[in-house]
This record gives structure tokens, sequence and C-alpha cells, in this order.
């Protein structure tokens, strides 16, 4: 079997389509090599290249890698129609470049938000045993093996935490040294303690729509932070692909390597870009 079908066969295992949200998203398979390109050394096992953003930078670190057959683009790098290929556009030319050097693109994006032990699971890690999780829109007739898929999650803790510990958590957990924070008065002054915490990935734009104490997310508009304050709730930003970055490493990249491992095809190795991060930093 090809590495591309393989890799589509496995994804689908991990994180469903028919989880994405369809109504706004561009998941699954965006750019079908022509001819697929194959290892330059014989001996050479197929790769697999992860990343969160598709960007010059990763592609340029992707194809300058021989043995890269497939990209896995966990944001679409295709999201509207195109009515045409042309270089001087920078998404365009970089899809060219993919499909030119015989590289197939695919993403999982949502799919990969709403499924078990996918994004939004893996930002809850960093809270540990000190809880119980939940999904906020459980899914409607979840495929097998997804029984518990959806969108959002709420933690609740089993003892009630200082907001200072929470965030200390997630700063460890992202791996970040700083994060954005609009605290609630009665939480900075530890009058009420954190017990949940509803977490989106990327931008939590929806959060607002359910109850927690504090939001965990990459990116929430000005007045979704203000409506957030007004209702009595702490709100954490990590900056929108922190949020998803570190679900590679952690969860992906295992989780292909063991289905691709299992299939009796040929070695495949996954690895995760170095160059791709999020764009905004403190400064």
């Amino acid at each position: 079997m090809a590495l591309l079908a393989r890799v589509l066969k496995s994804m689908e295992r991990i994180a469903p389509q028919s989880l994405a949200d369809h109504a706004w998203d561009n998941v699954g398979l965006l750019v079908e090599a022509p001819y697929p390109r194959t290892s330059a050394v014989s001996t050479a096992p197929q790769r697999v290249f992860l990343t969160i953003d598709f960007t010059t930078a990763v592609v340029d670190e992707a194809l300058n890698d021989p043995s890269v057959g497939v990209i896995v683009a966990y944001h679409p790098p295709i999201f509207r129609g195109m009515k045409r290929l042309l270089l001087k556009d920078t998404k365009q030319r970089m899809v060219l470049q993919c499909a030119a050097k015989g590289v197939s693109v695919f993403s999982p994006h949502t799919s990969c938000d709403s499924c078990e032990d996918g994004v939004n699971d893996w930002m809850l890690q960093g809270f540990g045993g000190s809880g119980t999780s939940s999904v906020y829109v459980p899914t409607v007739n979840p495929p097998a093996g997804h029984e518990n898929s959806g969108k959002g999650r709420i933690f609740t803790f089993h003892e009630p935490k200082p907001v200072q510990e929470v965030i200390d958590q997630i700063k460890r957990h992202f791996g970040l040294p700083h994060v954005r924070a609009a605290i609630h008065p009665t939480h900075a002054s530890n009058e009420k303690l954190i017990s949940t915490v509803g977490v989106w990935a990327g931008s939590g734009s929806e959060l607002v729509n359910h109850p927690a104490d504090l939001y965990l997310t990459g990116e929430l508009g000005h007045h979704d932070v203000l409506e957030a304050l007004e209702q009595n709730r702490t709100v954490i930003l990590c900056e929108h692909s922190n949020t998803e970055r570190g679900y590679l490493s952690a969860i992906l990249k295992p989780k292909l390597e063991a289905l691709l491992g299992q299939d009796g095809g040929e070695p495949v190795e996954i690895v995760v870009s170095k160059t791709d991060k999020d764009p905004l930093i403190v400064v």
C-alpha cells in the first residue's frame, strides 16, 4: 500500500473526518501528488512530516528532506476555493511546490479537536489526575472508538485551586514563560477558587456559551473577554497555535507510529517540524 493511503487510513482511525466541523472547516486530503515522491536512498524509510501551520519555512523544511512523502498540516493550507494556481500567491505557491515535489498534504484540523485523545484532551493533561473531564457538545452518533468525542472540554477539579496554581500548571504544560490573563477580582483575591476549567483549542469564541470558572484557550476577542469577566470568569489565553502544537509530539506522532508500524507496510518515520511556531511572542 502506498504511503499516502496508509496515512489516510491511520488518520481516519485517530481522528475520523466525520468529527470535523464541516459547516466551515476544510479537512482531509487537500493535495494529492500525481507523482508521489520515493525515498532518495533505497534503504531509508519514508517520512511523514507533522506541522500545525503551513508556512514557507515549514514547507521548505519538509521539501528539503528527500524522505518526506506526506505532510500532515493541522491547519488547512487550502481553506477557500482557488480559481487559479499562481506562484505570486503565497498559499498557491506552496501547494504547487508540494505537488511538484511529489509530496501530498492532509489536514485533520477540527476532527483532531473533537476526537477522543485529541487536542482538547491533550490540553487537559497538564492538570494530571486532579479531576475529571467531560465534553461540552457531545458528538451525535459518534464513530466507534470515539464515543466521548465532541466540541470543547470542561475539567472539574477534585479540590478547588487558587487561580495562580492553575495558571502555573497551564504554563508548565504548554512550556510557556508567559500567558495572557484576564483574572476576575474574586479569583485574584482567592475569595473564590477555581473548580472548573473550560477548554477550547485555538480560537475559543464558542466558550462564552458554556459555563466554567476559568476559560483556557488560544485566543478570544476583546468583547468576549469582557463578557467572560462580567460572568465572574477568568480567561487564560496562550496564543492560538500554542494550544495545539504540543499535541503533535505528545499524542499524534506516537499514534501514527503505532498504526503505521502495525499495517504490514514498509517502515515509516514520523517527524515533527522544527521551524513551526506561533508567530506571536511577548517582547
